[in-house]
């Protein structure tokens, strides 16, 4: 009796079993070649830019219009991302006013500007800003013209004023809480009160 595998070459020798490995076909799109569709380019875009990087909802929509995926395509994508938690500008906010608070000093004015660019709801940024009081803003205004005050020692008063106010009008404090500040940070180092009202206002 001949064994099946010493059947003969030829006609009768029956053909061997598909492997997955000898052409058959791939269960990913990807793996054929096959052009993937508006959703599953989207998918794949936002998947990409979330990784280790939290975006807000318009930050990624306007990401894949820039790489022409067709609007319908986006928001189906996008909806299904904040559906998940993918997507979630109220975390965002949150987070973006405590790290930029804390790490840059940026006051609320400045980091409700910073949101509205990057496209959150302002019922969010309000919310966010909740975790900011004016106590914990004029603190930290403090902070920064204590750590400044060093490198502008040697200049004179009116410059020294402009230095310091200015710094802490670029990072959002408002006017009245930077003479504040500053007049007194300078009257503990030593200023004469009578010659600051000169230059800064009574506050």
């Amino acid at each position: 009796m001949t064994r099946r595998t010493d059947w003969p070459d030829g006609p009768g020798r029956p053909e061997p079993p598909d492997r997955p490995d000898r052409g058959a076909p791939s269960s990913s799109r990807a793996e054929q070649g096959t052009p993937l569709g508006p959703e599953e380019q989207a998918r794949a875009i936002c998947l990409r830019l979330l990784t280790g990087t939290p975006r807000t909802r318009q930050q990624l929509a306007d990401a894949l219009r820039t790489r022409g995926i067709p609007d319908e395509a986006a928001e189906e994508v996008l909806s299904r991302f904040e559906d998940v938690g993918l997507i979630d500008d109220a975390a965002f906010a949150e987070a973006w006013v405590e790290s930029r608070h804390h790490s840059r000093g940026l006051a609320r004015r400045a980091l409700a500007r910073e949101l509205r660019t990057k496209g959150v709801d302002s019922a969010l940024i309000a919310d966010a800003m909740g975790q900011l009081d004016a106590d914990q803003e004029e603190r930290t205004a403090r902070e920064l013209v204590e750590r400044k005050l060093r490198t502008t020692r040697g200049l004179d008063r009116e410059k020294r004023l402009r230095r310091l106010a200015g710094m802490l009008a670029r990072k959002g404090y408002p006017e009245g809480v930077a003479l504040r500040v500053v007049r007194r940070a300078l009257e503990e180092e030593g200023e004469d009160p009578e010659l600051l009202e000169h230059h800064l206002p009574d506050v």
